[in-house]
């Protein structure tokens, strides 16, 4: 077993006497692995491997890679990262905040496999209790956000803005007529960064600015979107109300997106009550840490009108073959695996584990519990307010929920120094520019934590931190009327008992890999490791805020740097980038870095992309955000790729050849002969070869990207390595 082995052979050097058998370790054991090779008729491993993969590819060289370590001693490792970061109370906001995880949620969902382990639920037969679940998600952003459709989660809240700029696009725009689209300077720069990389690929012109200034009278907008409340915590950004720039947007035609918070939208009208049309966001602060930037579940909710053009899915109610009431996935001609080029989105993954575990804490706190939350954050936040001006600092005087500014020159200090005060006491605030910082609090802030951060980064000695039933009222203007939550389903299971039986009984409507193998794809083939879900819930990576100083992040910059250079060894390429969160983002990330290369070789006019018909759907999807034009190459019977039909459309498109997306081995499984060939004839007309990761794990150790000759990868880490799929989702780097 020299090319790959089955078991580690690694034991702890203070205990080389112990016998290997007393250290467990994931997967077959040796006899096992006997026994399953003689079954499909083979000897020995290397039998198998000489006849399914091409010897032209074969790695010559054992991976260079550290030994490998026992469960017990990863984990040390892992926590020797864990120890050099910093968990501080977090005050930056931005997005991100301090939430505390029921435990009943904690123990029963996010570490529970037969939530963890279970697979994208295509199939509603064995998926009834996740879909529910992800039903009662849906049920929550309609509620809150008044709007009457909402998708069963996207990978963030920057990702779910980026979709419904797509969105107005699709519905309202016309390429080099109606192509521009309008962003507050307000809202959250991550969102902005990433809106601006999306449409700048798709012919969408975008502009950046004061929403008050902006002119919609040409009627060449397709959509806007404000942040509400904004970033800096102002309900409204100033010089113009939100209703009526709304009313201004849709007179010119153009649709409007209001990025929101879920938890201020329990205390505050919905964006429906100014006229939005689509409203997104992220459901972190309901019960999923901050994970130094997730993974968390974004939302998308809008009208009726529009549900054909949302992306990612929809649940929906419908009867079974015996009339009975029973979830399914809705609407999926929508989707990529269906649509392919032609879909909404390339989303091929939701958030569904973040979604469910944001929907269960809705549940378990019901209506009155999280107004009980939003009210004691709000009054946190106006108890800062009122102590920091109480001691002569210029703040912001506008309405606000949980954030607020702070013009720190006005007592003689500058940001860089409140910071270091407040990281003195344990705490980070936001650093907005040099005079100017944001305080936002979160559902983990004690008044303790608050004069601790007041006494270190305001020098406020002796700070009141008391607080009358008026400081939890929101300004009337902003105030929400009427009931949230009004499903019988949040008023139901408020106690742990209750709770924890309702979680148990959706669970058992599911098949997940604590029940059974699920035989539908590499996603699926492997059982998580406990020890690998472990760290995942240890503070020292669960409670760091995204933007935390990096001096604060040392272990979490080292993990990645340390996994990132395993991954290079193991694809053989030069880098790897951590950023994206899905396999989709990750197709649309290789694709980028093709069409920058082309661009930096005079070569950017170059905009076909082939690929063949057996591809992943969102292939030919990401293949379309990123601009390109999709040309399908024909299979031959056995999953191959046609190379007679290739070379003819290499010919046809040589000009205008940009890229070749293969998943390797292919969606059939094979590990295609000619597959050298394939790529020297698209290298020799000039494209770029992408091959997609999705079935990595059939090559680590036997072969690699890099050998094969591709120039760009994405991995889904959830299936090669040990990211659980969760229900589909959470995506994670790739």
């Amino acid at each position: 077993m020299s090319l790959r082995t089955f078991k580690s052979t690694t034991t702890n050097t203070n205990d080389a006497n112990i016998p290997l058998s007393f250290f467990f370790s994931v997967g077959p054991r040796p006899d096992d692995a006997k026994a399953m090779l003689k079954t499909i008729g083979f000897d020995n491993f290397e039998g198998l491997v000489k006849s399914t993969v091409p010897p032209n590819i074969l790695a010559k060289k054992e991976l260079d890679l550290e030994p490998a370590l026992t469960e017990s001693e990863a984990l040390h490792k892992i926590k020797q990262y864990a120890n050099k970061n910093k968990v501080m109370k977090s005050y930056i906001g931005a997005g991100y905040y301090d939430t505390q995880v029921p435990p009943v949620v904690l123990r029963n969902m996010l570490e529970n496999p037969g939530w963890y382990t279970a697979y994208t639920p295509y199939q509603a037969e064995i998926s009834q209790g996740r879909l529910e679940m992800l039903l009662n998600f849906q049920t929550l952003v309609v509620d809150l956000t008044g709007l009457p459709m909402a998708v069963a989660s996207l990978l963030d809240e920057s990702t779910a803005a980026a979709e419904a700029m797509q969105m107005t696009f699709a519905i309202k725009g016309k390429k080099g007529k109606k192509n521009k689209f309008f962003i507050s300077q307000d809202v959250h720069p991550q969102t902005i960064a990433l809106i601006e990389t999306r449409a700048g690929v798709i012919g969408i012109d975008v502009v950046v600015g004061d929403h008050a200034k902006a002119d919609f009278s040409a009627g060449d907008y397709c959509g806007t979107i404000i942040q509400y409340p904004n970033t800096y915590g102002a309900m409204e950004s100033g010089g113009e109300s939100y209703e009526s720039f709304t009313n201004r947007a849709h007179e010119g035609n153009a649709m409007v997106i209001a990025a929101t918070d879920l938890m201020a939208l329990t205390k505050i009208a919905p964006p429906s009550a100014f006229g939005a049309d689509i409203a997104v966001g992220s459901a972190q602060r309901f019960g999923v840490p901050m994970g130094f930037g997730g993974p968390h579940a974004g939302f998308l909710s809008t009208s009726d009108d529009y549900s054909r053009k949302m992306p990612g899915r929809i649940i929906g109610v419908t009867v079974d073959s015996n009339g009975k009431p029973c979830l399914r996935m809705a609407m999926q001609t929508r989707e990529q695996h269906i649509r392919r080029d032609k879909a909404t989105s390339n989303i091929c993954t939701a958030q569904a584990l973040l979604a469910n575990m944001s929907a269960a804490y809705a549940i378990y706190h019901g209506p009155e519990g999280l107004k009980d939350i939003s009210s004691r954050i709000h009054a946190l936040a106006r108890v800062a307010h009122r102590e920091i001006k109480s001691a002569g600092f210029t703040v912001a005087e506008t309405a606000f929920f949980d954030t607020f500014t702070v013009d720190v020159s006005s007592k003689g200090l500058n940001s860089t120094e409140v910071q270091a005060g407040a990281a003195s006491v344990g705490a980070n605030v936001r650093i907005i520019d040099e005079n100017t910082v944001g305080i936002s609090m979160g559902e983990g802030i004690t008044r303790d934590d608050l004069a601790k951060l007041l006494n270190g980064a305001f020098k406020i000695s002796s700070p009141d931190v008391s607080a009358d039933d008026s400081m939890a009222e929101m300004d009337a203007k902003y105030a929400r009327e009427g009931e949230i939550l009004t499903h019988p389903i949040f008023r139901m299971h408020h106690s742990e008992s209750q709770m924890l039986r309702y979680l148990k009984s959706l669970e058992n409507r599911d098949l997940a890999l604590n029940h059974s193998m699920i035989s539908l794809g590499s996603c699926t083939m492997k059982l998580n490791a406990t020890s690998e879900m472990i760290p995942v819930t240890w503070p020292e990576f669960c409670d760091i805020h995204p933007f935390a100083p990096s001096d604060q992040v040392v272990g979490y910059h080292e993990m990645i740097e340390d996994l990132n250079t395993d991954l290079a060894e193991i694809t053989g390429f030069a880098a790897v980038s951590a950023q994206p969160n899905s396999g989709a983002t990750g197709e649309y990330a290789g694709l980028l870095a093709i069409k920058n290369y082309l661009d930096s070789t005079g070569e950017g006019a170059r905009n076909v992309c082939l690929i063949p018909k057996s591809a992943h759907g969102t292939n030919p999807a990401s293949a379309v955000m990123a601009g390109m034009k999709v040309v399908v190459v024909e299979n031959d019977d056995k999953g191959n790729v046609d190379f007679d039909d290739l070379t003819m459309k290499i010919a046809k498109h040589k000009d205008d050849l940009a890229a070749f997306m293969v998943t390797y081995p292919s969606t059939f499984g094979v590990f295609e002969e000619k597959i050298v060939e394939i790529i020297d004839a698209v290298h020799d007309a000039g494209g770029q070869v992408y091959m997609d990761g999705a079935n990595m794990n059939a090559q680590v150790g036997l072969t690699s990207p890099g050998l094969i000759g591709a120039d760009v990868c994405h991995l889904n880490l959830h299936k090669t390595f040990c990211i659980p799929h969760g229900g589909g989702g959470p995506g994670t780097l790739h």
